[in-house]
């Protein structure tokens, strides 16, 4: 009897350190954190806002571009206010199943926006090199079908993690040293072994994240060869300047994700607290970067946000 009450035991709540060994600067690493949580919220609630005030920009490229905003508003809120929270107050207390639903919206949105960021190379991909079939093949229903795809894509593959996590038992431990809940962070806690976590968590990543990673690593090596035949030089520096943006925010959201997977499960040697600030950045990082690089650096969503906040023509 007593070894299956300790088989089923759920801690009823977990105790979220912050960045253990750094409490003493909590207030102060709040400052960038907060700072980099207000842009973000501000640069992708004015994508949302220009993109549905104006008609025009009612097209795929730029309907990509409110699902990625989306995402990353939901990325970011999924953690920050937590973490703010741990850092300002000390509420470092979180449910059982908070801390499970946490852990489920940051991984199935991470594989969205994953999904998404794959969608919009393939955009650009058409756009650059077939335009004259762009109309046709990226119609209303194909890029809604996308968008569906991404979604249950997400959760059809981060939904075992919630399960994995459920049946293992904890035996009383319930400290988290980090500033969120995360997958393999809390099956570290389990007192039973967790293989099977750590065997799924590193296929998810390599299988599906991964081969997100190839795919537009080949439509951006695409566009690449395109770009290069192009007969004007201008219209080439154009392409190579807005193309690098975006390879370098799609390298700041996977290598940071990457880095905190196999950190995880490999890199003993690391400092937690380098791997904590890692694992914060390509949750936060990214929403403050896709708005400016896809969107306001973007000629028609610039002048739109001109238009629609300064009163420019």
């Amino acid at each position: 009897m007593l070894i299956s009450n300790t088989t089923n035991f759920h801690p009823s709540t977990f105790l979220l350190l912050g960045i253990p060994g750094m409490e003493h600067q909590h207030i102060w690493i709040s400052i960038p954190f907060c700072s980099m949580y207000t842009m973000a919220l501000l640069g992708n609630a004015t994508i949302l806002l220009v993109v549905a005030c104006d008609k025009t920009l009612h097209e795929p490229m730029y309907f990509f571009l409110c699902i990625l905003s989306l995402t990353d508003l939901v990325l970011c809120s999924t953690t920050l206010p937590k973490m703010l929270a741990i850092f300002w107050f000390g509420a470092q207390h979180i449910s059982y199943n908070g801390c499970l639903t946490q852990m489920f919206f940051i991984h199935m949105v991470f594989a969205t926006e994953s999904a998404v960021l794959l969608a919009m190379a393939f955009d650009r991909f058409v756009a650059i090199c077939r335009p004259l079939h762009y109309s046709s093949i990226l119609s209303p229903g194909v890029i809604g079908k996308i968008v569906m795809a991404c979604v249950v894509r997400g959760l059809f593959f981060v939904f075992p993690f919630v399960i994995l996590i459920q049946r293992l038992p904890f035996c009383g431990h319930h400290v988290i040293p980090h500033t969120y809940c995360e997958h393999m962070g809390i099956a570290k806690l389990a007192c039973a072994n967790i293989k099977i976590n750590i065997i799924y968590g590193l296929t998810v990543a390599l299988s599906v994240t991964g081969m997100d990673v190839v795919l537009i690593g080949f439509s951006y090596g695409f566009i690449l060869h395109t770009v290069l035949h192009l007969p004007s030089q201008d219209a080439q520096l154009k392409a190579f300047s807005t193309c690098g943006a975006h390879v370098c925010v799609i390298l700041v959201f996977y290598i940071p994700a990457f880095f905190s997977f196999f950190t995880h499960r490999f890199g003993h040697w690391m400092p937690p607290q380098v791997h904590i600030f890692v694992a914060n950045l390509y949750l936060l990082v990214p929403p403050v970067l896709n708005p400016l690089v896809y969107g306001i650096n973007t000629k028609h969503i610039r002048q739109r946000i001109l238009t629609l906040f300064l009163g420019y023509k």
